[in-house]
């Protein structure tokens, strides 16, 4: 299997179906993926908790990976996720990428980088315009 088979796989099998269980197949359980939650590296137990929580808020999850590039055992894409609140249905959208490292058919190493401001906004967490709103330096008030 390609590299870039595993990775359309994982984001196939675990995110858009929901299959946690077989996670350990395609992430080595020594692995810690990056940049997903700050100051926090996130493993495979972590990692199924937190894809059952996304799928908790979110509908029915498509990950489009339009962009894959692969130097050796090096692998980086860019990612579109398409889904839907799941309290109103109403359609969602995000981007995000992805620089791993992939060894006999295992991600061994992981960086992330996700809109997570967007998704919020988009969920009704964030106020609309979150991120200019704080680059004019004004503070969120959640009073």
């Amino acid at each position: 299997m390609s590299h870039a088979d595993v990775l359309r796989e994982w984001y196939s099998e675990v995110w858009e179906n929901g299959n946690t269980d077989v996670i350990d197949r395609y992430f080595a359980p020594e692995t810690t993926a990056e940049g997903l939650i700050p100051e926090m590296q996130v493993g495979v137990e972590e990692f199924r908790d937190l894809v059952m929580a996304f799928r908790h808020i979110l509908g029915d999850i498509k990950v489009d990976l339009p962009k894959i590039i692969v130097d050796g055992d090096w692998i980086s894409a860019i990612l579109h996720l398409s889904t839907t609140r799941a309290d109103n249905g109403a359609p969602l959208q995000a981007t995000g990428s992805v620089i791993g490292r992939i060894k006999d058919g295992r991600v061994v190493e992981a960086y992330n980088q996700f809109d997570f401001i967007s998704l919020f906004e988009q969920l009704g967490q964030f106020p609309q315009d979150t991120l200019p709103v704080c680059m004019t330096g004004q503070r969120l008030d959640w009073a």
